[in-house]
């Protein structure tokens, strides 16, 4: 029974020295920083929407505030990514047959592609740093819906995706 005893406080003694040696943070983000510049992405894509530049700024700095606990600064943050939206790409796939020879294959689907280059700097930790990182992610819909009718909820998707593997890219550290 003393050893029992015994074995819980040492347990209880060591539970703080062990507490200090492990560090997680539930937000995924892998930092010490407190500060994220996020600037610009311009747009340099021949179809993609005139402020498409703009929407995915703002939406990224959204992204950053909701899930990590760093605020967005203008400038001389301890974090700063900035980029270019390089690709935005329709693209007929999945073909069909036509059954004549005469007449291109139609396709059933068409896909939306986007792509994003970015630059990042994590003053902090200079290891981290990359320059040049492409992000794309697609969607598809089919052939029989107008794309002006779907291309919202298509970028919308996409851009969420790359929201995504560019937070897991500068702060998870995947």
């Amino acid at each position: 029974m003393k050893s029992r005893i015994y074995g819980f406080l040492c347990c209880l003694l060591l539970l703080p020295t062990l507490q200090s040696c492990i560090s997680y943070s539930f937000t995924g983000a892998a930092t010490t920083a407190k500060t994220i510049q996020v600037d610009d992405f311009f747009n340099n894509t021949d179809l993609g929407p005139a402020n498409l530049g703009q929407v995915f700024t703002n939406r990224l700095k959204d992204y950053f505030q909701q899930n990590s606990s760093l605020k967005v600064v203008p400038e001389n943050g301890e974090l700063q990514i900035e980029g270019t939206i390089t690709q935005y790409l329709l693209t007929p796939v999945a073909p069909v047959s036509g059954g004549s020879s005469n007449v291109g294959d139609p396709a059933a689907l068409t896909r939306l592609t986007i792509g994003v280059r970015a630059n990042y700097i994590d003053t902090l930790e200079p290891k981290n740093n990359f320059k040049d990182r492409s992000f794309t992610f697609y969607a598809d819909f089919p052939n029989t819906q107008d794309f002006n009718s779907v291309q919202e909820s298509l970028q919308r998707k996409i851009l969420d995706q790359i929201y995504i593997d560019i937070f897991n890219a500068t702060l998870a550290n995947w």
